[in-house]
């Protein structure tokens, strides 16, 4: 299986805050490029709730670069690939907001279509609960939840799992 998962976090309820992103590259099964940065979000604004999800603060990213200045490795990293998420509608959205509040293009990113979800297939299958870390629980997958690149490893480690584990179709 060839695919690139990725995972975004964010520092407020707003869509293009991202203040992270880990993208991790899988060609024939096999991890092959790992991406991390942090991101700076607009005026470096977080909100409280945030901060205690994933720790990450205004102090980490006043010296990195914003969405648009880091757009060019995310956009190499994801450009007509397979896109896979754990919770893909979240991580899709995030990007196009940033995309469309720095005016960017997204030409070659299949965003117009979903990608695949890892929630969605763990309850194709019967699996429950279905948050990131019962799912690489479940697996014995390594995970540091809401480390952007650890969820994008874990991601890539529980999809490859899932569809090992997926039922063929019937004819």
């Amino acid at each position: 299986m060839t695919f690139t998962t990725i995972d975004f976090e964010t520092a407020t309820s707003h869509g293009h805050s991202a203040c992270a992103v880990g993208i991790v590259t899988v060609e024939h099964d096999v991890i092959t490029d790992e991406f991390y940065t942090l991101i700076q979000p607009p005026q470096n604004f977080y909100s409280y709730h945030n901060i205690r999800v994933h720790g990450i603060t205004p102090a980490h990213t006043q010296e990195v670069g914003t969405f648009d200045e880091q757009y060019v490795e995310i956009y190499k990293r994801l450009l007509h690939r397979q896109v896979v998420a754990h919770n893909e509608s979240f991580d899709r959205s995030v990007l196009r907001q940033c995309i469309a509040h720095y005016g960017l293009s997204s030409q070659g990113l299949l965003l117009h279509k979903n990608w695949d979800c890892t929630v969605k297939i763990s309850r194709s299958l019967g699996y429950a609960p279905n948050k990131l870390s019962d799912c690489c629980s479940r697996f014995n997958i390594e995970l540091k939840h809401h480390e952007a690149l650890s969820d994008a490893r874990a991601c890539a480690k529980l999809y490859l799992n899932l569809m090992q584990n997926k039922p063929a179709p019937t004819l």
